[in-house]
């Protein structure tokens, strides 16, 4: 059975402290260190590779347009999927005051919330699209899925619907009853409801990783037409999706892992620990830090 829907008891283990021993001074000190670390690696290291690579993709992409006034359907959807990421790089700043939070209303901080789930939510599900079209390139059949691949943009726009919808479900668990009240904002509230992260796990992974797996099973099990390359071949034609889809699978497994982690805590009516929010921070960075990976991936290997 769900908690109630009243949040206010909620709060992070690092702001009720109540410690009991010189060690477990060391140790939530230590924590901080850590956090703070890892926000400033990430500030200084991964964000600024991340935005060069994606305004030079951005760049590659406006200007083959120009030249050929046209644009490739896979090309259409690493675009979609780089302005997904871009987003969710520009939302990360969200992390600089770590290991405090950022202050904010729970209004506002729904609204942040908001427009991160709907990159994330955008940018797992094009990656899906995109494998989906690689494995029709490889095994072509004359099928309506087919038909409707080769309608990249009509596709972006189910998906654009599915995901505002989806972001929108979100937004009304994380629950509206204290908006004016200030609150420590994370871009996935503390304050949400349970079932916003159940939501979130299910929707924004245990689905597309689902529809992940089951492309590359197909990929490795099902025999090719004889006239089409070798796998190894194809896998090499287009790295950038594989690389990419491998790379997102384990930092959103590890992200969404924690997110568990956190719903069975607010089930039992606790809060947890410092180190458990330490392990959920170090998490929110790494999906951060795979936003940009991507970015770099795509610049590197897609032809």
């Amino acid at each position: 059975r769900m908690t109630s829907h009243n949040m206010t008891w909620i709060s992070y283990p690092s702001k009720n402290l109540a410690f009991s021993s010189p060690e477990e001074i060391e140790a939530f000190i230590a924590s901080q260190n850590i956090i703070s670390r890892l926000m400033h690696c990430y500030i200084a290291f991964f964000v600024p590779t991340g935005l060069i690579a994606g305004i030079c993709i951005l760049i590659i992409f406006i200007k083959n347009y120009v030249q050929y006034k046209a644009i490739e359907n896979l090309d259409l959807l690493l675009l979609h999927f780089t302005i997904s990421n871009i987003i969710m790089i520009f939302l990360s700043f969200t992390v600089l005051p770590r290991p405090d939070y950022l202050k904010a209303t729970q209004l506002s901080c729904n609204v942040l919330s908001f427009f991160f789930n709907f990159a994330y939510f955008n940018s797992h599900y094009v990656l899906i699209l995109t494998l989906l079209m690689l494995l029709l390139k490889r095994f072509p059949a004359r099928t309506a899925l087919n038909k409707a691949t080769q309608r990249p943009i009509l596709c972006l726009g189910f998906l654009f619907i599915y995901a505002f919808c989806l972001s929108l479900t979100g937004a009304v668990l994380v629950g509206t009853e204290n908006y004016h009240v200030e609150a420590d904002c994370q871009l996935d509230p503390l304050f949400a409801r349970p079932e916003y992260e159940i939501v979130k796990f299910t929707f924004g992974f245990g689905i597309p990783a689902f529809l992940q797996i089951l492309c590359f099973i197909f990929l490795l099990a099902k025999e090719a037409p004889a006239e089409a390359p070798a796998l190894q071949q194809h896998i090499r034609t287009y790295p950038a999706a594989h690389i990419i889809s491998t790379t997102i699978f384990i930092c959103r497994l590890f992200y969404n892992i924690m997110i568990l982690f956190r719903t069975t805590f607010k089930l039992q009516k606790s809060i947890g620990t410092p180190k458990n929010e330490l392990v959920m921070n170090i998490a929110e960075i790494v999906l951060f830090c795979e936003s940009c990976a991507s970015l770099v991936f795509i610049l590197c290997f897609h032809k």
